[in-house]
């Protein structure tokens, strides 16, 4: 048997090809040993119980403890509950369904009608052999009058036809809201930012327009305040002017319309406004006072 420094020398005589073929064959044996060292086996049935089926239930109550081995699936936890120690679980008595049973009673009524005749013929002939037998009635019963029946087609055209006329009501309804502008109403005391620059310089305009065109009829001798609603559109038309609270004095209130609707149009509805108001409502006083003087609160 070579000894180890026989086969050093033998390994140093190997080219570098039979190095390579001789390194492939040991790997390919310890490859096959692998393999053939894996074992397969079938498993054991007997590890494997099956699961016990659980009902499925709908309780009428539920606690907060979750029980800890439960013997029906539910809706919430219901841990115990009821009247009695022993492992019932609560079910609903339904009461039978009735079988519709359409047209039996005519029937019935049929046969026990033939039956009654049958008997009737029976005693007649034992009581007069030679009497005419009774003439049996008819056995088909005339049919009562029902309802007409629609056909599927003619159903599903009413279903349809119903449909459709709500349809255009709820349609009819939603355009009609629709169409309802935006209206924001604004009084003196407005302190959202957007809005009361708005209306300061409709203020401003208003009271210019109305300084220089002060009531003739109302110079030095008539004064008063009076409260105006003001509406006024997206685009700066004037909607709408209503006195609210009258100064008493016709003149001024004629006056106060009158320079309102002098003044218009007004600017347009900044986008910030714009976005959600379509009507600009303002409630403001204004003052004819002394020096002829017109001013807003």
């Amino acid at each position: 048997m070579p000894g180890p420094g026989n086969l050093r020398d033998w390994f140093a005589r190997l080219s570098r090809e039979e190095r390579v073929l001789l390194y492939a064959v040991l790997a390919s044996v310890l490859i096959h040993a692998l393999v053939l060292s894996i074992q397969f086996r079938f498993p054991d049935r007997n590890r494997f119980q099956p699961l016990a089926p659980m009902e499925v239930v709908i309780v009428n109550s539920k606690t907060k403890s979750r029980p800890t081995k439960a013997q029906v699936l539910a809706q919430a936890n219901l841990d115990g509950g009821g009247e009695t120690e022993a492992p019932r679980t609560p079910r609903t008595p339904m009461p039978a369904m009735v079988r519709n049973q359409a047209g039996d009673a005519v029937i019935a009524a049929q046969r026990r009608v033939q039956e009654l005749e049958a008997e009737q013929r029976q005693l007649l002939s034992q009581i007069s052999p030679k009497a005419p037998p009774i003439p049996a009635a008819p056995t088909k019963a005339e049919p009562e009058p029902q309802p007409p029946q629609l056909r599927g087609s003619e159903l599903a055209n009413r279903a349809l036809a119903m449909a459709k006329t709500l349809e255009a009501q709820v349609s009819r309804q939603v355009d009609e809201y629709a169409q309802r502008p935006k209206k924001t109403f604004i009084g003196a005391r407005a302190a959202e930012y957007r809005f009361a620059q708005y209306v300061d310089e409709w203020r401003q305009k208003v009271e210019r327009v109305g300084n220089l065109n002060y009531p003739d009829a109302a110079r030095g001798k008539i004064y008063g305040s009076l409260r105006l609603a003001v509406s006024i559109n997206a685009d700066g038309t004037l909607a709408a002017v209503e006195v609210e609270r009258s100064s008493g004095q016709e003149v001024l209130d004629r006056a106060a319309e009158r320079i309102v609707r002098m003044a218009a149009p007004y600017a347009r509805f900044p986008p910030d406004i714009r976005r959600d108001t379509d009507v600009l409502v303002i409630t403001r006083a204004w003052n004819f006072a002394q020096g002829d003087r017109l001013f807003g609160d």
